[in-house]
């Protein structure tokens, strides 16, 4: 991978509708071989798709919550019920198996804060092999992620 490469990842990161035209003159490329490019980065697994970002509160989503959470077991099956669970819960938006505590983080996006504490005490604390469990509200979003 190139600087002309990294240069076409880091623009189709800010903005992946860029036209082929539009990102080629961004990279200094003609379109045949910037798309030529862009065609192998998606091959090779580096692209692994496009998407569109959407404003949370305008689709019932605008309340985020930071939930950690330690199990009271390790075994192979208590893990494997858990995250198969976790997985049918469309409000976890992300959950990451951790090193270390807690066990595992997730980012559930709810509407507010009712939704929330409807879904937690329906669904969340009721997951397989879960001890504890910490919720954190963000007060403020300084820098969102992405790539």
């Amino acid at each position: 991978m190139d600087k002309v490469d990294r240069a076409i990842i880091a623009h189709l990161s800010r903005d992946g509708r860029l036209t082929n035209a539009e990102l080629a003159e961004r990279v200094g490329l003609s379109p045949s071989p910037c798309l030529r490019r862009v065609r192998a980065l998606e091959q090779e697994g580096v692209i692994t798709g496009y998407r569109a970002e959407i404003d949370p509160a305008a689709v019932g989503r605008g309340f985020r919550v930071l939930l950690h959470i330690d199990m009271a077991a390790q075994d192979r099956a208590t893990i494997e019920a858990f995250e198969e669970e976790v997985g049918r819960i469309d409000a976890v938006v992300e959950c990451l198996r951790m090193f270390g505590q807690p066990d595992y983080q997730l980012w559930v996006a709810v509407a507010d804060l009712g939704a929330y504490e409807q879904l937690y005490m329906g669904a969340l604390t009721g997951l397989p092999g879960v001890a504890r469990t910490n919720s954190q509200f963000p007060m403020k979003v300084v820098k969102g992620g992405g790539g």
